[in-house]
């Protein structure tokens, strides 16, 4: 269909309705020094010079083609190109969300087979399609659990292996409820952390592999957390389900997760797509919407809305969320995703990711001046304590078109020597050893340097 801007006619008709003269009366109750101010803008351009413009622009950033080893809940992972074929066509990119559920069939549909293939991913009842993001999952998880339970808990023990946004939407969302966090003040194992559930706990919330990319042992966990009366919530990497036992195993009530590894592309932080699982008594409780497979009267297959509370659908006072959206658009390209990669690719992907992190971080290890704690096993991250500060390292590799990682000083002061180090399926061994021979050539300046003074 075109798409055609509105007439001036058009302009005139709403602004009737709404009972104003201009299109600048609509921005009155913004203070005017609150204002865009006026843009003085340069003579316009033919499409040809403002491509060449923007090109110039774009050549200035560091593209994520460079040899990436960022993490941190944005990966590097490889994207079918069966994704980008499917999943920008046009009935796809131009619908968003089924309010008039009986003509939105394909929406529906797209939305069913989502939540198909993450509930077998994870080994959970139900899915919901779905959240912003893994942080604002995190955060729902956490809230659902408190009004779950019957004798009003509002303790919740968050573990420091859970991604610090993730940990500071969390507390936003329950800031207004006066509901008391814990758990996240010092490095606890999860054993640890199950230890301090108690009679007002609503949840403990973990994360597999964490935010440093250990993979704790989970067994057994569930029954400790249940034994005080409270949920379990596993926050989880998705492309690690296709190695290690899915949460639902293991007894968790309650799963989320960053679906960006799941043919999402980096995109500087968004949009991302927030993974919800739960088991079938917690289901009323969900935020968000389930869509669900029927009959139609004649016996043909269909797709319905089965549960719809936004509180944009119900009354306002029984909506379980006022802020979570379907994201459409990005649970389609995880379907894509999964469905094209299917089990075996996805185990095959997790293998390379398990394997080439591992030898990356044997080989830093064997550097002068580098550290990583083998303690722990770890999946495709992990941190290395470097021999200088860990952002000028970073900095030194930058004009090399080398993404070195996440200094861990941004989200906890005290580790300016820290840097998170991600290898995915994207990198090759290759690109690793010279990776590893940058890191060297860092250490010999490094030492020189010292030496020198």
């Amino acid at each position: 269909m075109a798409y055609i801007s509105n007439t001036p006619d058009d302009v005139r008709v709403m602004l009737g309705a709404l009972g104003l003269n201009s299109c600048d009366q609509l921005f009155d109750d913004v203070p005017e020094h609150h204002r865009f101010p006026k843009i003085d803008l340069k003579p316009e351009l033919s499409e040809m010079d403002t491509l060449a413009v923007l090109s110039e622009h774009a050549d200035r950033n560091t593209p994520a083609s460079s040899l990436s080893f960022l993490g941190g809940g944005a990966w590097n992972h490889f994207i079918p190109s069966v994704v980008d074929a499917l999943a920008s066509r046009g009935e796809f990119t131009t619908s968003y969300t089924p309010y008039q559920a009986e003509v939105s069939q394909g929406t529906l549909q797209a939305l069913f087979e989502y939540q198909s293939l993450i509930a077998e991913l994870t080994g959970m009842d139900v899915v919901n399609a779905s959240h912003y993001d893994g942080a604002t999952a995190v955060a729902e998880a956490a809230l659902m659990s408190v009004h779950a339970s019957r004798d009003a808990r509002k303790k919740i023990v968050l573990s420091r292996g859970v991604h610090p946004y993730c940990r500071s939407v969390t507390r936003a969302y329950l800031d207004a409820m006066d509901a008391i966090v814990v758990g996240d003040d010092l490095d606890h194992s999860p054993g640890e952390l199950a230890a301090q559930c108690d009679s007002q706990t609503a949840c403990l919330v973990v994360q597999f592999p964490d935010f440093y990319g250990r993979t704790f042992d989970l067994d057994g966990l569930a029954e400790t957390v249940h034994a005080a009366g409270a949920l379990l919530v596993v926050h989880v990497d998705p492309i690690a389900l296709g190695l290690y036992k899915d949460p639902g195993s293991l007894g968790a009530d309650i799963v989320t997760g960053e679906g960006q590894p799941l043919g999402i592309p980096v995109s500087f932080g968004g949009p991302y797509l927030g993974i919800f699982a739960c088991r079938t008594p917690l289901i009323r409780r969900m935020p968000g919407r389930l869509a669900g497979e029927t009959l139609d009267s004649k016996g043909r297959r269909g797709f319905v809305l089965t549960l719809n509370t936004r509180e944009q659908h119900i009354r306002r006072e029984k909506a379980t969320s006022n802020i979570c959206t379907n994201q459409g658009l990005m649970a389609l390209r995880a379907a894509i995703y999964l469905s094209a990669m299917g089990p075996t690719g996805l185990r095959e992907v997790a293998e390379l990711c398990y394997h080439r992190a591992n030898y990356a971080a044997h080989q830093i290890a064997g550097l002068p001046g580098f550290t990583v704690d083998f303690t722990t096993p770890f999946f495709k991250e992990f941190v290395v304590t470097c021999p200088i500060e860990a952002e000028s390292l970073v900095e030194m590799l930058l004009p090399e078109r080398i993404l070195a990682g996440v200094p861990l000083s941004r989200f906890e002061p005290g580790r300016a020597n820290d840097l998170l180090v991600a290898v995915t399926e994207m990198n090759s061994k290759t690109s690793i050893d010279t990776f590893i021979e940058a890191l060297s050539r860092v250490a010999s300046v490094n030492g020189k340097e010292q030496g020198a003074r």
